[in-house]
């Protein structure tokens, strides 16, 4: 089911198969937002997880991603850097995390930033 313009609710479902999903509409707007700003169709690697699929990716159990609340995203030829210093922009609250292949973004109530690159 589409949930906005450029977004189905697939794309956020556990990779698992177990299907669990459901995602907030605030990240699902900012993914919107770093859609349009790069023109470029956004890939998410990972959304909603259950914990056994969470757990099995080494997380943690406070990962936002438990809660539909985050997204791991890739933008073919743009570079993860990239991708996070316009989010960092254009979200000055929740979680923005950098990594070599792709960028992590949740929309938790407290402001957090790192780099595992």
């Amino acid at each position: 089911m589409r949930i906005s313009k450029h977004f189905d609710d697939k794309e956020f479902s556990c990779h698992c198969g177990c299907g669990e999903k459901g995602i907030d509409s605030g990240l699902v707007r900012i993914l919107e937002k770093v859609r349009t700003h790069f023109d470029t169709p956004v890939r998410v690697t990972s959304g909603r997880r259950c914990s056994t699929w969470n757990e099995a990716q080494g997380s943690t159990s406070t990962s936002q991603h438990l809660k539909g609340m985050a997204a791991d995203i890739q933008i073919t030829g743009i570079n993860p850097d990239i991708v996070a210093r316009y989010v960092d922009k254009i979200m000055p609250e929740g979680g923005l995390g950098r990594y070599h292949t792709f960028t992590h973004i949740d929309v938790r109530a407290k402001k957090a930033r790192w780099d595992n690159r």
